[in-house]
């Protein structure tokens, strides 16, 4: 059995500690990683054998967030972990991003790393211990990998850049981005910020970048000490005969195709052309190395031509396509708006809820809800294919959180705009970053929805192509095939005053400081213009909410009267909803949120909800209705369940024979509070009303002195029995 062997760094003020040989002895590399009380075990498995037939590498990232790591049971019925949460799948993309760029592109034996997360202490992030730990694994398999890669939180706290800052303190930090980097270059970003200056993005990435390196000596130890005996990377070469063969065959028509402006039409004669060459040429070579040698062909065309200045529908290098806006096109919906660029377009919708319809979250982090949702779709048509459809894959969850970390910036506090808000993307045509115009349409959305959010946001994805003597490129709105043939897919979202969201792809083995600096600075003239057609369309958000979504009404109650408002087991407030048809939602602090479709069911129900917490006070006039008679007086409710008596020699402003000539059994009176005795008991008045120069009658008098007893207030106290009394107490006149 392979020997226990321990590592650690100091990273943070923390250990950093990696493990390697006790568990999971049979898959080809296994770590676990640890950081305060946070672990996670990490194993990458190779397949035996090749797959045959696919012209991608096989690499599958899994990472199962296990409840028990937080001391928790899962939700549900069956108490068990389900689908993966919308963290893990940014935890498989965040490790998938940085670790395929590294391995070698013609290798065809599966690959899997599985994340397993065994411990969380709410302070350490798990994510990058996953990508520390993924890293470590392949290291020390016999996976030719091009590692290590390690990746780090930079958070922006106090005017001053933090490494791994604890998951509290992000609350306070005005960044936090993921830097991911191996000894010689970036690999990957991922960021959300509170508008964050574009001047100190490039000191966060530099500062990322330098922490990682303990880290990455840290791995090569552990390879060195542990590691397997690498195989051979496979080269992926496309065979010079093909190469001539497609040369002759093509001729000059790849590149008349490939400046074709419109999408469908390029990638339909593109289609046609790839198709009647493997169609000439498949009597005599594969068909699997025809398409590869057909793609190497139009590829380096593509390259060429921008590395010369020359982008695909003829436009600058810096140059953002056709923008168009509009919002308000639905007329039932709370909010929506259509953003197009180029052959891009995305219709975004918002609505809006009560609070008690905020996410639930059932996994490992800190929040427990949310209150801001984006979902993103991109159905088959979006781009001319026809394909099954089904539940949002990780694609669409990983644009979809994009887009929602840089528009939640700029979000109105819960304080001052108490819903729950839903925004939806559909993506209804893609031609490059589809995620960026989410960005846009749902900015312009929340604005037509009356969110009074504190700025416009606009998103912009920036590409990059680079040659073989260190020559590169930097492009401004990348399209379809300038993503796919290109090296680089950095997507970066904001407002006017700073930078909200970044994130950054590459298929290189990394990137220097001074791309990146260009590539920033490049988009914020695009950002700008983009805001400036967005504010055509609407520059501000409208000032009241849709007529259709629902009105939230904001209260305050004692909180020693939450239990009033609730009742025994839900029963008070459950009836006040049913006779309302409002939503109430209460917290420990007495904050009351009572949501209806028109304004007459909030105040009606506020009126209930108050009724129920306000305190009686003598002197104070009420209109209450008769709920039961007696010889001797009548009981008036004036707030919910809440009764006085109305003696009878208070219910009239002359003698009263019997009670019921005067008043009956749900009759609306309005009655005046003269005494309140030590039990809580109330005495009311008619006549104190009715009658000038008002004295309370002998019985109300010593009623008030001797606290004698009269009636308790709670309607429930006499469960439909006559109520006790003094003989002396009600004795007529």
């Amino acid at each position: 059995m392979p020997k226990l062997q321990t590592f650690k760094c100091q990273f943070g003020g923390r250990d950093l500690i990696i493990e390697t040989g006790k568990l999971a002895g049979q898959a080809s590399g296994a770590v676990t990683v640890r950081y305060g009380d946070t672990v996670v075990l990490v194993t990458a498995t190779v397949a035996d054998g090749r797959r045959e037939g696919i012209d991608f590498l096989p690499l599958t990232i899994d990472y199962e967030e296990r409840m028990y790591a937080a001391g928790k049971i899962p939700g549900g019925f069956i108490r068990r972990e389900g689908r993966p949460s919308e963290a893990a799948t940014l935890a498989c993309r965040l490790i998938d991003r940085q670790i395929r760029p590294l391995l070698p592109k013609g290798w065809r034996r599966d690959i899997q790393v599985v994340a397993t997360v065994l411990s969380v202490d709410w302070e350490n992030d798990p994510d990058v211990l996953a990508v520390i730990g993924a890293s470590t694994a392949l290291c020390i398999s016999e996976v030719p990998f091009d590692g290590p890669v390690s990746a780090v939180h930079v958070g922006y706290i106090n005017d001053e850049l933090v490494p791994n800052p604890a998951l509290p303190e992000l609350e306070n930090s005005q960044l936090d981005m993921v830097v991911a980097s191996t000894a010689k270059a970036i690999v990957m970003l991922e960021a959300g910020a509170k508008e964050v200056s574009e001047e100190i993005l490039p000191r966060a990435i530099q500062f990322g970048f330098e922490a990682n390196q303990d880290i990455i000596r840290l791995q090569e130890q552990v390879q060195q000490a542990c590691g397997k005996p690498k195989e051979e990377a496979p080269v992926s070469e496309v065979n010079s005969e093909i190469a001539s063969a497609i040369a002759s065959s093509v001729g000059d028509e790849l590149p008349g195709v490939l400046e074709e402006t419109d999408k469908s039409v390029r990638e339909g004669r593109f289609s046609e052309l790839k198709n009647r060459v493997m169609e000439s040429l498949g009597e005599t070579y594969a068909s699997e190395d025809i398409r590869a040698a057909f793609e190497t062909r139009a590829k380096a065309e593509i390259r060429n031509g921008i590395l010369t200045g020359r982008r695909l529908n003829g436009r600058a290098l810096d140059e953002v396509r056709e923008i168009s806006a509009e919002v308000g096109l639905l007329p039932r919906t709370h909010g929506s708006a259509l953003f197009s660029r180029g052959q891009t377009q995305v219709l975004s919708i918002v609505t809006l809820g009560s609070t008690r319809q905020e996410q639930q979250l059932d996994g490992l982090g800190i929040l427990e809800t949310k209150r801001f949702i984006h979902h993103y779709n991109f159905p088959p048509f979006s781009s001319g294919e026809v394909k099954r459809m089904g539940s949002p894959g990780r694609r669409e969850i990983g644009h979809g959180a994009l887009a929602e970390r840089a528009l939640v910036p700029v979000l109105p506090s819960d304080e001052d705009f108490t819903y729950t808000i839903r925004l939806v993307s559909e993506v209804l045509s893609s031609s490059g970053s589809t995620s960026m115009a989410s960005v846009c349409a749902g900015s312009m959305a929340l604005m037509d929805a009356g969110i009074p959010i504190k700025k416009a946001v606009s998103g912009i994805a920036m590409g990059l192509v680079t040659g073989d003597d260190g020559e590169y490129k930097v492009l401004t709105d990348i399209e379809g095939l300038e993503d796919a043939y290109g090296d680089m897919d950095f997507k970066i979202a904001g407002t006017r005053d700073g930078v909200t969201a970044v994130q950054m792809d590459i298929k290189l083995k990394g990137v220097s400081q001074e791309i990146l600096e260009k590539i920033i600075a490049q988009s914020h003239d695009a950002r700008m213009h983009i805001l400036d057609r967005m504010n055509e369309a609407i520059s501000a958000s409208r000032a009241e909410v849709s007529p259709y979504a629902p009105r939230v009404y904001k209260i305050t109650i004692d909180q020693e009267k939450i239990g009033s408002v609730i009742g025994s087991g839900g029963k008070t407030i459950r009836s006040i909803i049913e006779e309302t048809k409002t939503t109430i939602d209460i917290d420990d602090s007495g904050t009351v949120l009572i949501g209806a479709v028109n304004e007459e069911a909030a105040k009606k129900a506020i009126s209930i909800i108050e009724g129920l917490t306000k305190d009686i006070e003598i002197g104070t006039i009420y209109t209450g209705k008769v709920t039961r008679i007696f010889d001797f007086g009548a009981m008036v409710e004036i707030l919910p369940g809440k009764e006085g008596l109305v003696h009878i020699s208070e219910l009239a402003d002359h003698r009263v024979g019997k009670v019921e000539d005067e008043v009956k059994v749900g009759d609306e009176v309005t009655v005046k509070a003269i005494n309140i005795d030590n039990m809580g008991r109330v005495n009311l008045s008619r006549r104190a009303i009715l009658e000038k120069d008002y004295r309370p009658s002998g019985a109300q008098e010593r009623d008030s002195s001797r606290s004698s007893r009269p009636f308790r207030r709670d309607r429930d106290s006499f469960s439909g029995r006559r109520p006790p009394m003094q003989k002396d107490t009600f004795r007529g006149r």
